[in-house]
């Protein structure tokens, strides 16, 4: 992923430029005060597609790190986006599952519902595919939704720092993948017993593996969750982390997992419902009230 620079300098959009006789890739950064004003309305995304689909197609190349502090500075900002923002929910998922797959349609429901539920922030890599689908879950809910973008993503949206319909003050889009994994580690952590966050792990690939291994690891170290726990949801739709499971299964049985700690670790769900009646249990939230709460905002 890609991040674009903004917070205390302003918002910024990443252009890429170059050159006939060169192949580095040069970046010219301009304050985008279009975006402002852009809600989370359905009908304004075509509109905002049609204006970025320059840099949507573009292809991004950025130079390697010369310093840490760069990685710092991305960081920081990164933070800075989550203050804002607000924590909540971070779900981690597939870019590749699009529209028309039957697991973007469930991870779309399951944010809607999990946003009503417990009334905060969803968070996510602001990518395409699974990651889209619980952004519009969030919107359909007219809840908070902010991102974490990076520019280099399987599938649509490739080489892109710029999201289509979000607003510029709604996600980051970093350089580096180590300030984004900070960032969506950061964005679950409960700071107060008020909080309510969680982990979703969806369906996906090496990059959904990298990320939800790393969140499950700093669990397990008792790195996060220790003062205030965060519940992490594995999502088995259709059964697709079921042989994942089995070979955790087998670590046990080697010795490289004591027995039952992956399990006491997370909550494996096989439907939206069950993730649900989990995070209710966990909240202690009575799924009656938040029927309420939905039917009131549906009649405004």
């Amino acid at each position: 992923m890609g991040f674009s620079t903004w917070g205390s300098l302003g918002s910024h959009v990443i252009v890429v430029g170059s050159q006939s006789h060169q192949r580095r890739t040069k970046f010219q950064y301009f304050r985008r005060t279009d975006l402002n004003s852009l809600n989370f309305k359905f009908q304004k995304r075509r509109l905002l597609q049609g204006r970025l689909s320059l840099s949507k197609h573009e292809s991004t190349e950025f130079d390697e790190r010369k310093s840490p502090h760069e990685v710092k500075e991305e960081i920081k900002q990164c933070y800075e986006l989550i203050n804002r923002q607000g924590r909540g929910v971070v779900y981690l998922g597939s870019s590749r599952m699009g529209p028309s797959h039957s697991h973007y349609m469930q991870a779309q429901e399951l944010a809607k519902e999990i946003a009503n539920l417990l009334d905060c922030t969803t968070w996510s890599g602001a990518g395409p595919g699974l990651m889209d689908a619980v952004t519009q879950g969030a919107m359909q809910a007219r809840k908070p939704v902010a991102g974490l973008k990076i520019g280099r993503e399987p599938g649509e949206w490739t080489s892109s720092n710029v999201h289509p319909y979000l607003p510029s003050e709604a996600y980051f889009t970093c350089r580096f993948f180590s300030a984004r994994k900070h960032g969506l580690v950061d964005a679950a952590v409960r700071n107060e017993s008020s909080d309510k966050t969680a982990m979703v792990a969806l369906p996906g690939g090496i990059g959904t593996l990298d990320e939800m291994f790393e969140m499950l690891g700093l669990i397990q170290l008792e790195r996060i969750g220790s003062k205030l726990p965060v519940p992490f949801i594995l999502m088995n739709y259709d059964s697709f982390y079921s042989k994942l499971l089995e070979f955790l299964d087998s670590c046990e049985d080697w010795g490289t997992l004591r027995k039952g700690e992956v399990a006491s670790l997370w909550k494996v769900c096989e439907s939206n419902s069950q993730a649900l009646a989990y995070l209710a249990e966990f909240y202690n939230i009575s799924c009656s009230d938040t029927r309420k709460k939905e039917t009131a905002l549906g009649s405004i």
